[in-house]
């Protein structure tokens, strides 16, 4: 069977060793499919109102970049708000080593004691890691927490929110920006493929079966572009 990474000395080394990787996945598949949902349920809507293309393409380039602005700068806020509680917390922790060494260290142990650590071994540990203060808060961090020691970045969260907003929105907006015959029936087929992919794509960095994920993801996009459609249809002029 293939690993995903060798497991030699100097494989083992050089991960270790490698700065901490930091994940947008999260953030480029909550912008893609709220970009797609959200542009397409503006054309489901004001195609349902019988309204003309030129209003489906002015609120919808008006959707991706103002929504899309609005969605990456709220990421941004709460990676950020995230970020500076993380620092609050590890300066707290810092804080109280100095003040009560014994009790953190009895918190140390605690945790420790918790992964399974025992007798020798376990006070082994507890005095290898309060004698590395680094590591003895980024232990307090996950243990007592349940928080990473690397801290979010807000802004490359925030770019990548937008550029995948900006990407899969803009997307159901092509047929009547080329000016397409059937441009609503076009766009939702487009739309449809987009919901799939985005679903199929996310299922690599899960267990989930590509095909389920690509349903999954296509059946929520589906249901937001029906109720837009069904509200626009109350509407038609």
């Amino acid at each position: 069977m293939d690993l995903e990474h060798g497991h030699s000395d100097e494989e083992i080394a050089a991960r270790i060793a490698a700065p901490a990787r930091q994940s947008y996945i999260k953030d480029t598949v909550y912008g893609a499919i709220d970009g797609t949902v959200t542009t397409f349920a503006i054309v489901a809507g004001v195609a349902g109102a019988g309204l003309s293309p030129t209003v489906i393409i002015a609120l919808g380039l008006a959707n991706v970049l103002a929504d899309g602005f609005s969605m990456a700068a709220g990421n941004y806020s709460g990676t950020k708000a995230e970020r500076d509680d993380i620092r609050r917390l590890r300066a707290q922790e810092d804080r109280h080593i100095d003040v009560h060494p014994e009790g953190e260290r009895a918190e140390l142990r605690a945790i420790l004691a918790d992964k399974g650590l025992s007798g020798e071994v376990l006070e082994a540990a507890t005095e290898a890691i309060a004698a590395d203060r680094k590591a003895w808060i980024d232990t307090m961090m996950e243990g007592e927490y349940g928080l990473s020691a690397t801290d979010p970045h807000p802004m490359r969260a925030a770019v990548a929110t937008f550029l995948a907003f900006l990407a899969a929105g803009i997307i159901p907006l092509l047929p009547f920006l080329f000016g397409l015959e059937n441009a609503f029936i076009v766009s939702a087929s487009l739309t449809g493929v987009v919901f799939f992919a985005i679903g199929a794509l996310k299922a690599r960095w899960s267990l989930t079966p590509w095909w389920r994920s690509g349903v999954e993801t296509f059946l929520i996009g589906g249901v937001a572009a029906a109720i837009a459609y069904g509200v626009g249809t109350l509407f038609h002029v």
